[in-house]
């Protein structure tokens, strides 16, 4: 989520705004500042005649307009039962309306790049909401349960994975499968907060571990738009198996209703036995419990339950929370060559954890053939050879042959961009490394391996929900490709070298640094950072890795791949400044030009 748990919190301020008295309770209206100038609007539904600590309940709003106020009938509910019920705001749909929806419809995956989703700042309100609700002596700390649907949904599991005090925990339609969501694109309904930037690669299934052997009551539909039923019976039962390693098998349940993403009377019931059971060690059975009011009419208005009255603080970081909440790295200060070497060892170590994670553990044979040859084309000849770069993925590599093949002769791998016109590679690499044999190679998402435009905004949202990013993969074939191509008689295994244009620059320069064994790296009007929005189709170049603007930027890896030299065609970009003035403070080399 990109915060630790780890540093000590002082208890949220709180700014009260009001109480209200109803039949059995009342509503405490307030907001609390969970970071400076992070302001969350909340109400705290308390039961009358508390004698001793209650247990309490917090109550995570999904992705419905007027949030607290909207989901008012469960706390209510809950506190008419006794406990104290603690009802927030999210960043989207509350008193003020931030943002949830980024890569969703706005064309903002550099988030991905920012390690930044909206997931972690609801994670993080919830945790300081209970910090808040330590400090109150009508709360009983030992017995804390979690519970909201849809995105509510997914922050219960979120919020009792991350937080230990949270001692059982009911969410309801807020899971399901990677399998299930990219597979039968059930992902393309959902905001990006429902998945975690997800560089580990986990799945609901992992969460469910963090939470074990806690309590947990799993609520989902048979006919949710968003989460397949069956997905999560595979879960449930993976899940299941993993609570009995604690001998907790009867710690998880799933109660599953009829219906689309909502609702039943059923799970409704259910989670209020669970919590009556768990948090007050009261067995009541769920049909004899009264549901939730469901008359508008007996429920309160909006300007009732609202603490701000229109008027939120002015220097309240809602809408912007985006733009601060994980801190990007500031470019380091690097005079001496030993500098140098521990920041790209750094950098290195971080990109393949965080970043590059769902590289293979172990590459797969290339299995190379050569499929198509003529003695046309070049001067002495072209060859192309197909391989293997992952599995389910063949590659091509197509060779233009400058020197004579039967001698081994330095390489250009030359990055072939999306939608480039016949010829337009060779016209940019015939001006390049002269004594040089040139090869062009399409990387997934070029090309024959590439795929509709229609899809971008698909597969750059689903390939980050499992850990991967368009870039990702491409850097990972061009690595391939450079080795591949090592293992080819007629080069020079230690004279290769990479090009590309515009985005594709991007990708040739990261593996460059990965592969850490290129002699020059050539490049056309890379960009300058990963920090820049798409259009909100997502049909543009995909620069975002995972969580890279956390340790590096586009800008800054020159200098991190050295002793590769860098090569621009035509003038440098700004940005690049950086990478020209640490070659030259700490190696006596820099940034060159080629006409």
């Amino acid at each position: 989520m990109g915060f630790s748990m780890d540093e000590e919190r002082d208890p949220p301020k709180i700014y009260p705004s009001g109480t209200l008295q109803q039949k059995g309770f009342r509503i405490e209206k307030f907001y609390y500042e969970s970071l400076p100038d992070l302001f969350v609007p909340a109400n705290l539904y308390v039961p009358d005649n508390i004698k001793k600590p209650r247990a309490a309940v917090i109550y995570l709003s999904g992705h419905s307009h007027g949030q607290k106020v909207n989901y008012q009938a469960h706390a209510r509910r809950l506190a008419e039962l006794g406990f104290v019920t603690l009802i927030f705001d999210t960043i989207q749909f509350g008193e003020v309306w931030g943002n949830h929806w980024g890569a969703y419809n706005k064309g903002w995956f550099n988030w991905y790049s920012r390690g930044y989703n909206p997931a972690a700042v609801e994670l993080w309100n919830a945790i300081r909401g209970l910090d808040y609700l330590a400090t109150r002596a009508d709360v009983d700390m030992e017995n804390i349960g979690a519970t909201g649907i849809s995105g509510g949904g997914s922050q219960s599991w979120y919020f009792a994975a991350a937080d230990p005090r949270v001692k059982a925990t009911a969410p309801v339609c807020g899971a399901g499968t990677m399998d299930s969501q990219v597979g039968e694109r059930r992902i393309d309904g959902h905001c990006d907060c429902m998945m975690i930037n997800n560089g580990f690669q986990i799945d609901f299934t992992d969460i469910g571990a963090l939470i074990a052997p806690r309590p947990l009551l799993i609520a989902q539909s048979d006919r949710d738009e968003l989460y397949g039923i069956e997905s999560t019976h595979q879960f449930y039962k993976t899940l299941s198996k993993f609570y009995g390693e604690f001998d907790s098998e009867k710690n998880v349940s799933l109660v599953e209703t009829p219906g689309g993403h909502s609702y039943h009377p059923v799970s409704r019931k259910a989670i209020f036995s669970f919590f009556l059971q768990h948090l007050m060690d009261k067995k009541v059975a769920s049909e004899t419990i009264a549901d939730i009011e469901t008359n508008a009419e007996n429920l309160l208005p909006a300007d009732s339950l609202n603490v701000y009255n229109g008027t939120p603080p002015e220097t309240d970081l809602t809408k912007t929370i985006q733009n601060s909440f994980i801190k990007t790295a500031e470019p380091p200060i690097i005079n001496s060559r030993e500098a140098l070497n521990a920041h790209q060892n750094k950098v290195k170590d971080y990109l393949k954890s965080r970043t590059f994670g769902a590289f293979p553990d172990s590459a797969m044979a290339f299995d190379g053939e050569m499929i198509y040859r003529t003695a046309d084309l070049s001067k002495f000849g072209n060859n192309t050879y197909s391989f293997n770069s992952e599995k389910g993925w063949r590659l091509k590599v197509n060779i233009f042959y400058r020197q004579p093949q039967d001698k081994k002769s330095p390489l250009l791998l030359v990055l072939r961009s999306p939608g480039e016109e016949r010829w337009e590679s060779e016209g940019y690499a015939n001006k390049l490394a002269e004594n040089h044999n040139i090869a062009y190679l399409e990387v997934r998402g070029v090309g024959e391996v590439g795929w509709a435009p229609e899809l971008d905004w698909h597969v750059r949202r689903s390939a980050a929900w499992i850990g991967r990013t368009p870039a990702s993969m491409q850097i990972y074939d061009a690595m391939r490709a450079l080795e591949f191509c090592r293992t080819l008689p007629e080069v020079d295994p230690t004279k290769i070298s990479i090009a590309g244009r515009d985005g594709m620059a991007a990708i040739a320069m990261y593996a460059a640094m990965m592969d850490e064994k290129c002699e020059n790296m050539y490049l056309s009007n890379p960009p300058e950072t990963h920090d820049q929005p798409s259009p909100k189709n997502g049909r543009d170049f995909a620069l975002e890795l995972l969580n890279v603007l956390r340790i590096t930027d586009t800008y800054q890896i020159p200098a991190l791949s050295y002793p590769t030299k860098t090569y621009f065609s035509g003038e440098i970009p700004p940005a690049y400044a950086w990478s020209d003035s640490v070659l030259h403070r700490a190696v006596n080399d820099q940034l060159y030009i080629v006409n």
